[in-house]
Parts: C-alpha cells; sequence; structure tokens
C-alpha cells in the first residue's frame, strides 16, 4: 500500500473534499471518477484527499491517507456504513483539519458544488435530507459537511458502548441525526438528490422511460443501489447482462422459485440508460 508522501498536508486556501474507500465495494476508478467530478464542478482552489486501505491506481492528485481508526468492533448484522464515524475523531490521519465536504463513492455531481462550502455556518454539520423516509427527519450522509475535531464525542460515545449504539440507531447516519450536540441541518431539498426516487421512473414505466434528470439537482446519491457503473450501463446488479424488457421478464420467471430470489424485487429492479447520466459519471 502506497500513499501520497504529502503525509501532512500545509492548510490551504480554498476547499476541501474527502471520500472514503475500504474494500473490494469500489474500486480506484471510483476514486478517480469522483475526483474528476467535482474538478469539472468546483470554483477556485481546492484539495481531494481519499482515506483508504488500498492506494493503488488512485490517480495522483488525490491525496491518499490512511483509514481513521474507528477503534471498536460493531456487531455483526447491524446495517449502515459504521466506520465513516471514524471521521468524528478528534485529528484525522495526515493533518486533515478545518471545514471538509465528505462524497460517497457511489455519488454523480451534476452541478457546481461551490454552495455546499458556503452554505450555513463553518461550524455546522450538514447532511442530505433521507429521501427513502420523507416523513422523518432524518439526515442522510452520502454528503454532508462538517468540522473535523468539533465533535469528537460521536466518536467516544460509539467506542464506549459500539453494542448498544449501533443496535440503538442502526444505521450510521442516524447516529449523525440523533447524536450531534446542537442538531444537524440539511441541504436545500433540491441540491441532494437520489437516484431510486429523483430519477428513476415508477415501474413498470421505467421499462418503457429512461432516467430523468431532477431539476436544480446538484449531487444525485445512489444509496442502497443501483451503482453508477451499472447505471451508466442501464444494469442493476453487477455483472448482469444488458437486458431488453422481454428478457428482463424471462430472466424474473425462470429464477422466480430459486432459494431468496425476491421476483417481485427483481422485476422491478429494471433501468434503461440515459446520456446525461454517463456523461457526468465519468473521468
Amino acid at each position: 500500500m502506497t500513499y501520497s508522501d504529502m503525509s501532512i498536508p500545509k492548510p490551504v486556501a480554498g476547499k476541501q473534499v474527502v471520500c472514503m474507500k475500504w474494500g473490494a465495494a469500489y474500486g480506484a476508478n471510483y476514486v478517480n471518477i469522483l475526483y474528476a467530478m467535482v474538478a469539472r464542478n468546483i470554483t477556485g482552489n481546492f484539495r481531494f484527499y481519499c482515506f483508504t486501505d488500498d492506494a493503488s491506481g488512485i490517480r495522483e492528485e488525490v491525496v491518499c491517507l490512511p483509514l481513521p481508526e474507528l477503534g471498536c468492533e460493531i456487531p455483526p448484522g447491524t446495517w449502515g456504513k459504521w466506520k465513516k464515524s471514524a471521521l468524528w475523531a478528534r485529528e484525522l490521519p495526515g493533518g486533515v483539519r478545518g471545514v471538509v465536504l465528505f462524497i460517497d463513492l457511489d455519488s454523480v455531481i451534476v452541478g457546481n458544488i461551490d454552495d455546499y462550502f458556503s452554505h450555513g455556518e463553518p461550524d455546522d454539520v450538514i447532511l442530505a435530507r433521507n429521501w427513502v423516509k420523507p416523513l422523518r427527519r432524518l439526515g442522510q450522509t452520502s454528503v454532508f459537511r462538517f468540522k473535523v475535531g468539533s465533535h469528537p464525542c460521536m466518536l467516544d460515545n460509539l467506542r464506549a458502548d459500539p453494542d448498544g449504539i449501533s443496535k440503538k440507531y442502526q444505521f450510521e447516519q442516524h447516529y449523525v441525526t440523533h447524536g450531534i450536540k446542537g442538531g444537524v441541518k440539511f441541504w436545500p431539498s433540491k441540491w441532494t438528490r437520489h437516484f431510486r426516487v429523483h430519477c428513476l421512473p415508477p415501474w413498470p414505466l421505467r421499462y418503457l422511460m429512461r432516467p430523468r434528470f431532477p431539476k436544480d439537482a446538484k449531487i444525485i446519491t445512489c444509496p442502497g443501489g443501483p451503482n453508477p457503473a451499472e447505471i451508466v450501463e442501464g444494469k442493476w446488479h453487477p455483472g448482469d447482462a444488458r437486458r431488453t424488457v422481454r428478457e428482463h421478464i424471462g430472466h424474473v420467471w425462470r429464477c422466480r422459485k430459486k432459494p431468496g430470489f425476491r421476483w417481485m424485487r427483481e422485476l422491478r429492479n429494471y433501468l434503461l440508460p440515459a446520456d446525461w447520466f454517463a456523461s457526468a459519471w465519468r473521468e
């Protein structure tokens, strides 16, 4: 594993973007594409950090740093990406400090993101809304801004009771929503959109209509899939073949009796490729 020799970066006059990559869920191409999307949609100087356990294949413009230590074990069977909670440490690897904008790797930038850095106050913790549960005041940490070291109790409390906190909140983003002292704020509703909720036509119209571009959106998130690489190709799952509507229905019918195969859900898991999405998600 190699990291940039910029291990203790100097303060920059500009904007800071951070992401995290661990395990095999996302390859280096996701980091490289996210960097390229940021560079195309930001004004002025910026620095881009990736906290990762494997820096191989990541472009040289990205400052790669070791993953911050979570410092506790999350019980098996818990939902959510609890490794992201390590970002609440008093200090982050490489001396990263100040206000940073975190963006998940499965996000797609479709507009200028300067406003994400100027919105609200520097001390605010600002989250995207959880659009899957719109009636609840829940945040979503696909795109969120915070000041490094400003809420160390979030990690301290998790380390003191990882079993109790993870079982109570289930998702790391629910913990952030309810655990930040003083409360969280949300981005303006049109800025950060959810692919399945705001872009994908309802079933069965998605058999005929391509994903639509949500007006005034800046970032589109894809939590829970499908991932951007599959969306570009008009597929739902990694490794799937690109199928026509007839082929998709036939595939679901043939697989309907397989153990664990949720055929009604899979019948809905269909999408057509969209040119605007492919134009955004690229290096």
